[in-house]
């Protein structure tokens, strides 16, 4: 990363996650898609969606750029993880792409010291800079995308990071390292 600027920097990781989140998508049916993989309800569609209204509201409201249409979350307060049956997972997916872009319409046009103010943080805390929105969306991003990782698993056996690097060894025999943890963790459980 010679050369890159700061906020170049933080965009490239923010575009990394982002990439690794939206490549979870691809392929999957609406069923798949959609449902709960997760106790808690837990979606590969809801998680992207999240993570895209997240930016939206980030780079959005903060600073005085809001992004609409937003799920409406006073009304229904998962409305971000639950996208609605009626609209189809390639018009869910164009909506992702559109969050996405507004954020790095913002990040392209204000400076990393630019202020903001989070209006859904604790007054104490909800003064921002463009710097501070960035790391905390690269972050949420990463963590999600650690999320889709296992979920997507779950559902086909999609696993890594992205198409072109999964960042997995190729010659793994996976059955028998699954079995080789099975047995390690059978055998630290009768030890201690």
């Amino acid at each position: 990363m010679t050369g890159w600027d700061e906020k170049q920097t933080l965009q490239r990781y923010l575009h990394v996650g982002r990439d690794a989140l939206r490549w979870k998508m691809e392929g999957l049916s609406e069923l798949d898609a959609r449902r709960p993989l997760t106790p808690t309800g837990l979606s590969l569609l809801g998680l992207v969606h999240h993570v895209a209204f997240c930016a939206a509201g980030y780079f959005g409201d903060t600073f005085g750029r809001p992004f609409d249409p937003m799920p409406d979350v006073e009304a229904d307060p998962d409305a971000d993880f639950v996208v609605p049956a009626e609209q189809s997972l390639p018009d869910a997916l164009a909506w992702v792409d559109r969050a996405w872009a507004h954020a790095d319409a913002t990040i392209d046009a204000l400076a990393l010291d630019a202020p903001g103010r989070v209006p859904w943080w604790h007054p104490d805390r909800a003064d921002v800079t463009l710097h501070g929105i960035l790391v905390h969306m690269a972050a949420e991003t990463h963590r999600h995308a650690g999320h889709a990782d296992i979920l997507r698993e779950q559902v086909d056996g999609v696993a890594g990071l992205r198409p072109d690097n999964t960042n997995l060894p190729d010659d793994m025999d996976w059955p028998e390292h699954v079995a080789r943890v099975q047995r390690v963790a059978e055998q630290a459980a009768r030890l201690h």
